[in-house]
């Protein structure tokens, strides 16, 4: 991945994984424009690494994001900021449109903003110990823009509940109603997801871009529209040399050797 220096998130890579880790923990990761900026290019940046088949979000400390960062959002820009790429409404939809899996590993509270991401993430594994909310309504305020990628994974009367109330949720109800894939112990959450990414890493990662483009693109569609825009992906899917080997390697009862193409 390209070098950048950041100042409120870190990136790492290693084994095929590329890890953001909002990094503030001294204000519980609170997300702000500087945050949402740099995680747009870091997003970016692990989208154009062919080495990296997954992207894991998660936060420093005992936090995963505490929510919008009101200072910050009040305060002029920093100096030694990146340029700018867009701002979080922006990100929440880089997220939703990532072509490379990323992966909530939510190590603690997630609230506001912060719970955005999780929603915006195409897996999110949490731990028992974390805590999902919405508690804008506490301070005059409403959960705007997470709304839109909450109201696709929370029933409308829980989601209601949690926006007009302000009241948490834990991990287990979370799973419970599709707002995390799993709820697991503390100590069995880098294990679940070390899993997970190895699970998508044996996949195609050719066949796993086209069809995370694939479902972002029919996401917003009605059926009649969908179908045939999704006939043509899998037109795209079945050129690939990766779609080739695959068939072959069925027939010939072998596991597939994926290249990417």
């Amino acid at each position: 991945m390209t070098a950048r220096v950041f100042h409120a998130i870190a990136v790492a890579v290693a084994d095929g994984v590329a890890t953001v880790t909002l990094n503030r923990p001294e204000r519980r990761n609170a997300i702000g424009p500087q945050m949402a900026n740099e995680l747009l290019w870091a997003f970016a940046d692990a989208a154009d690494d062919a080495s990296v088949r997954a992207i894991v979000l998660t936060g420093a400390g005992k936090a995963f994001c505490a929510g919008g960062d009101f200072q910050q959002m009040t305060a002029g820009a920093d100096a030694d900021a990146l340029p700018h790429r867009g701002d979080y409404a922006d990100l929440l939809l880089a997220m939703t449109r990532s072509p490379k899996p990323i992966v909530a590993r939510v190590n603690g509270h997630a609230m506001g903003g912060g719970l955005g991401l999780v929603a915006a993430s195409t897996f999110a594994l949490a731990s028992t110990d974390a805590q999902l909310g919405t508690p804008e309504i506490d301070v005059g305020l409403f959960p705007m823009m997470i709304m839109a990628v909450l109201a696709r994974l929370v029933p409308r009367r829980r989601l209601l509940e949690m926006m007009l109330l302000g009241e948490r949720m834990s991990a287990d109800e979370a799973a419970r109603v599709g707002l995390v894939s799993r709820a697991v112990a503390p100590g069995e959450l880098d294990a679940a997801v070390a899993a997970l990414c190895a699970k998508v890493a044996s996949k195609s990662p050719s066949t796993v871009r086209l069809g995370l483009e694939a479902f972002a693109a029919q996401d917003d569609l009605d059926l009649a529209t969908a179908l045939p825009l999704l006939r043509e992906r899998l037109g795209l899917v079945l050129a690939t040399n990766d779609a080739r080997e695959g068939l072959m390697a069925f027939l010939e009862k072998r596991p597939p050797v994926w290249t990417g193409t």
